[in-house]
């Protein structure tokens, strides 16, 4: 972003089109390079109670034979208990790498399994997606694309009525998505897309009632639309070509009605858990947003609504007492908003947020880091703005973020001062008076910064 120039940036149309083209390309980099690094882990779900009721957790490796006899006593047996039963043991044999081969290599297993999973028996249809659930956790692709014949069965059952399996089926998915290309390539023409997107409506109506956030706990059970959630980050990863089509069909503003939801939720309950539903849907949100189809479409105008960003905060604050470590999720979906939309930088600043939005700079680098390019993005918009942000509580804080040793928090704070001596009058001498060019002066040395610095320099001095 920063040329090897040094001297004073004039306040020239050109020099200011070229700082914001400048920024916009880094900007940009950076939200593709981010996506690209989610690298989605899976997701194994399971009922600790009901596995320690199993008889603990010890998995027996299977064989060919035994595999053969729990899969005839599922299809066969005489009573359903025992049909279950069969099934819950073939189950705890799969969660075993060694299992999985040998369960994938035997003719008429997969297809075995599927019967079952389209049975009319809601107890072995459960268990079934259970045994699939623990061979979509495998590491090996070759597993997860055995499973091919049962995608387009747990994605009918995306609109079944049963929160446990609509759970289930959405984290089975989310594993496939990850591990295979042909299991994405077998998911777009079966619909997942359309699919995930009618999920995710299901939100809001799922999580209005009051008494419905008592259930949440370590793993929520009976949240759907949150698995859709954990659900919706692979898929975005793999999927991009199709998340134009998820934006189309309303994905932004239903994901801003859920944050809503959510920032509702948090202040009425304390109930641990939560930020496992708020993690995927502001990542969700964070991710659509730098698609050139949001731009395209006016994706940060769909979430226009204040309440949106006055949701974000109250997520950030439950983040900084109840999850620390998710406060960058929050910011990185706050720098997405702020990043093209002049209308959320205005919001930012007639809702007070800015002040909050400084308090975060103790938290950590990486937080710091965030925290500076908002606040870039909002000095980028102009004159009016900058005139918000200066001095009050910024030109200590700056101050302050020039004393860190970290070259990112400092390179930041470098870009944050370059905007406002460009569009801030007085802002430079401000600067100087209060000690600025000392500030400056520890970082000459530093090969990262040198540009920066010597330009900052020439410019408070002579601007």
């Amino acid at each position: 972003m920063w040329s090897g120039r040094r001297g004073l940036l004039r306040s020239s149309g050109c020099g200011v089109e070229e700082l914001r083209c400048r920024r916009r390309e880094r900007e940009a980099a950076l939200r593709k390079a981010r996506r690209e690094q989610q690298l989605v882990s899976k997701r194994l779900l399971r009922d600790e109670a009901t596995e320690e009721a199993e008889g603990g957790c010890v998995v027996v490796i299977l064989g060919e034979a035994e595999i053969r006899e729990f899969l005839r006593l599922a299809q066969r047996g005489t009573e359903e208990k025992e049909r279950e039963r069969a099934l819950v043991s073939l189950r705890r044999g799969l969660q075993h790498p060694e299992t999985q081969q040998t369960f994938i290599r035997l003719e008429g297993s997969i297809r075995t399994l599927v019967g079952l999973l389209t049975s009319n028996q809601a107890l072995l249809q459960l268990e079934a997606a259970r045994c699939l659930h623990e061979l979509s956790h495998s590491e090996q692709s070759a597993v997860a694309e055995a499973c091919l014949p049962a995608t387009s069965y747990l994605l009918t059952y995306l609109s079944g009525h049963s929160s446990d399996f609509i759970e289930l089926c959405l984290y089975t998915l989310g594993n496939l998505i990850v591990e295979s290309e042909a299991v994405r390539r077998q998911l777009l023409p079966q619909g997942i897309v359309p699919a995930l997107a009618a999920c995710i409506q299901l939100g809001p109506g799922l999580y209005s009632p009051p008494a419905h956030t008592a259930t949440v706990t370590a793993w929520p059970k009976a949240e759907p639309w949150g698995s859709c959630g954990v659900c919706l980050v692979p898929s975005l990863h793999h999927l991009q070509v199709n998340n134009a089509l998820l934006i189309t069909q309303g994905a932004l503003t239903t994901l801003g009605l859920l944050l809503l939801d959510l920032a509702a939720a948090v202040q009425r309950t304390e109930d641990a858990g939560l930020e496992l539903l708020v993690c995927p849907v502001v990542r969700c949100l964070s991710n659509l947003l730098t698609e050139a189809a949001a731009e395209t479409v006016g994706g940060p105008m769909q979430l226009r609504d204040e309440r949106v960003l006055a949701a974000l905060f109250i997520l950030l604050q439950f983040f900084l007492h109840k999850q620390p470590s998710l406060l960058p999720e929050g910011l990185w979906l706050l720098n997405n908003l702020t990043a093209n939309s002049p209308s959320f930088c205005t919001s930012l600043i007639s809702l007070d947020l800015i002040e909050p939005l400084l308090h975060l700079l103790s938290v950590s680098n990486v937080v710091s880091v965030l925290v500076l390019t908002v606040l870039c993005n909002v000095a980028e918009k102009g004159p009016a703005y900058c005139q918000h942000l200066w001095p009050g509580l910024l030109l200590p804080t700056l101050l302050d973020t020039l004393a860190l040793s970290d070259t990112e928090v400092v390179g930041q704070s470098l870009e944050l001062l370059q905007l406002l001596f460009l569009y801030q009058p007085g802002a430079a001498q401000a600067f100087l008076q209060q000690s600025g060019l000392q500030a400056l002066q520890r970082h000459e040395e530093v090969a990262q910064l040198q540009d920066r610095v010597h330009a900052l320099q020439q410019t408070a001095l002579h601007g």
